[in-house]
């Protein structure tokens, strides 16, 4: 939680990127035009409910699974596979725990590039769970779960399980002291998860933030189809779209989580 108040002005950015709203410099100056610095922190409430529960569920599992591993190694470094096997099933099972408050953050930091009169206009995260549940019914906070999942478990195989196999290196290899080594650790981390889960963060985006057309339409029927839709209009690197920024999101957020609980 004290990560994403750090990187949540950087996550706001690369959503409206996701979004189609220009690059990172074209949307801070918009956004500080049109919107206040305020603007940048929209949405805090939900990714602070995120946190609290999808990253508490797969943090939490993820260091369970690799003990257990690690006493049916009797004791021994996991090798890769292993560690990346625990960061897959940790990175689902807290998917599923967290992705209404995901749902709840990604619409209120899409909500002012709507048209004003399709706005939803939540207050705060409780109130979206609470406006979702009301309007959509209780299985719509899960709505894009699928992309959010597979996200989540690419992420976290990406996250878990290069960072602590950086930390091996960085500390036994090549001698660092701790601070060093969680600085090390967390850019390489950062950048191994953003690789695997930025094309599934662009759908999950797409899916979760999408209203229906007048005739009640919406764009698309789902998350193949979505992949599949934005893979003909702009080819696979349109999935890449604002990796730079998501890189520079992700890492702090590493930092934060693992100098914490290191």
């Amino acid at each position: 939680m004290l990560a994403t108040c750090v990187i949540q002005l950087i996550d706001m950015i690369q959503v409206r990127i996701q979004l189609g709203q220009g690059s990172a410099g074209e949307v801070t100056k918009t956004m500080l035009k049109n919107e206040g610095i305020g603007a940048f922190y929209k949405g805090l409430s939900a990714g602070l409910l995120r946190q609290a529960t999808y990253t508490t569920a797969r943090l939490g599992t993820f260091r369970i699974l690799t003990n257990k591993a690690l006493e049916a190694n009797d004791g021994k470094p996991l090798p890769l596979y292993q560690k990346a096997l625990c960061g897959l099933t940790a990175g689902a099972i807290g998917a599923c725990v967290g992705s209404p408050a995901d749902l709840a953050l990604i619409r209120m930091q899409a909500d002012a590039t709507l048209p004003a009169a399709q706005r939803r206009n939540y207050t705060n995260a409780f109130h979206a769970l609470y406006r979702i549940t009301a309007d959509e019914g209780v299985l719509a906070l899960w709505k894009g779960a699928g992309p959010t999942v597979v996200r989540a478990m690419a992420l976290n195989m990406g996250m878990l399980a290069s960072y602590d196999q950086s930390v091996e290196f960085f500390k036994d290899n090549l001698g660092f002291g701790e601070g060093a080594t969680i600085l090390g650790a967390s850019s390489v981390s950062g950048f191994f998860a953003a690789a695997c889960s930025l094309p599934f963060d662009y759908v999950k985006t797409q899916i979760q933030k999408m209203q229906p057309d007048a005739q009640g339409k919406y764009p698309y029927t789902g998350s193949l189809d979505c992949a599949m839709k934005t893979l003909k209009a702009g080819g696979p690197f349109k999935f890449y779209t604002g990796f730079p920024v998501y890189c520079v999101r992700i890492a702090p957020h590493v930092m934060g989580v693992f100098g914490i609980t290191c």
